[in-house]
């Protein structure tokens, strides 16, 4: 249900906050009787897809199922295969992005859903260009947004495309949120990843990388310490959390920097050193790469403003 409060109460206040109905909400199924949502409360539907025969302006698909990767019902795939195509824009959110594979509208596409099912989606779609570390993207007339809350990133980015920064930025003020998380921006932070391991040595890596993020982190080291050969070890690792040692120390000195950006207004060159980066181009180029944003820009959408003895990068 929350990826439907999003749409719902995102563009709703955003016709509050402009003035004007810009948006006119209907909500389709292939029946028009109440859906039983996956956390417990019903929904009615406005009308089933068969009924209504209104151009439609931006169709967003939702899960089928929280936590199910549902690739919807063929008279559903049918309709979305007609109907998309006729739209200004159309999408998905979260699980959604299966039933637009199923309808053949991923091939040749960048597509995020959920973290925990996009291998699935990449298994199951292989003609799809999945991206899993993506909050949200936008392909041509197509975009999708990753799990849950994501929906909400995605609707903010909608409305400031329809009407503009100031109407979508007093949308997110009033629902206390960032008008914009970097559409890149990993899905989940390193102390995430790490939950994910369940061998002991691996764990241990992972928690000598978080406590000693100024520290030596190479691969050798980390081999040595954990008593395994560098091959060994950069292999455990990698089928531990998906990701190689390094990226996952740049993970891990990324999450502090972000950190430090929306909580301090220390100069850009002491986060870097307190965040393990060799200099301030190092910090500048990680985040970039992780987070598709500068030190300066990361800072000026979710921190205070900057100290004067800052850096411009």
């Amino acid at each position: 249900m929350v990826e439907l409060a999003a749409i719902v109460d995102t563009l709703h206040e955003a016709n509050r906050q402009s003035g004007k109905d810009h948006y006119q909400l209907v909500l389709l199924s292939e029946r028009a009787e109440p859906l039983r949502s996956s956390a417990g409360p019903r929904i009615l539907p406005d009308a089933s897809l068969a009924e209504f025969t209104k151009p439609i302006d931006t169709l967003i698909v939702l899960p089928a199922a929280r936590g199910h990767a549902l690739p919807g019902t063929a008279d559903t795939i049918a309709w979305l295969r007609r109907t998309a195509p006729d739209t200004r824009r159309y999408g998905s959110t979260c699980t959604g992005a299966f039933i637009l594979g199923a309808a053949g509208l991923l091939a040749g596409r960048r597509v995020t859903t959920h973290w925990q099912f996009a291998d699935e989606l990449a298994a199951r779609h292989p003609e799809a260009i999945v991206e899993p570390d993506s909050i949200f993207i936008r392909d041509g007339a197509m975009f999708s947004s990753a799990g849950v809350t994501a929906a909400f990133d995605l609707m903010l980015a909608l409305v400031e495309e329809d009407l503009g920064r100031e109407t979508a930025l007093a949308v997110a003020q009033f629902f206390v949120l960032f008008l914009k998380r970097p559409g890149g921006q990993s899905q989940f932070s390193a102390q995430l990843a790490a939950q994910f391991s369940g061998k002991e040595p691996i764990q241990d890596a992972l928690r000598r990388v978080n406590e000693n993020l100024r520290g030596d982190l190479s691969v050798g080291r980390l081999a040595r310490e954990a008593g395994m050969s560098e091959r060994n070890f950069a292999r455990a690792f990698a089928r531990e959390t998906k990701m190689t040692p390094a990226a996952y120390v740049e993970l891990a000195r990324v999450d502090a920097a972000r950190r430090l950006l929306e909580e301090q207004k220390l100069p850009l060159q002491r986060i870097a050193v307190a965040s393990g980066f060799s200099t301030m181009q190092a910090m500048r180029r990680a985040l970039v790469r992780q987070l598709g944003a500068t030190p300066r820009e990361y800072r000026e959408r979710f921190g205070s403003a900057l100290a004067d003895a800052d850096v411009d990068l």
